[in-house]
């Protein structure tokens, strides 16, 4: 498994990357926050298109980088959300909550 690390570029991008699954998603919220406590951007966007594997806990994990988010006044949107994750989200029935991209 791929540790998941997470970074914003100058053009507001948080890129993700690796393995957004149970064993790794308390420790990247973690570097999330300390992101988003550091970025002066009021918005960005989340690519997810270097993410390997996921989980159901991926999906909480964006959720709750929504509501930390807008915690820090960030508006948040997603890129590249992957069919594996849109099949948890559409099971769990959050879809609508996602702020998809295009």
């Amino acid at each position: 498994m791929a540790a998941p690390q997470a970074v914003i570029d100058d053009q507001g991008v948080m890129q993700l990357s690796g393995d957004l699954v149970f064993a790794h998603v308390t420790a990247l919220l973690a570097q999330i926050e300390r992101l988003l406590g550091n970025t002066k951007a009021e918005r960005l966007v989340i690519d997810l298109s270097r993410v390997e594997d996921v989980d159901s806990s991926a999906l909480a994990l964006l959720l709750e980088v929504m509501e930390r988010a807008r915690h820090h006044g960030v508006t948040l949107r997603i890129r590249s959300l992957s069919e594996a994750l849109l099949g948890i989200a559409r099971l769990s029935n959050v879809e609508n909550l996602l702020p998809l991209e295009g």
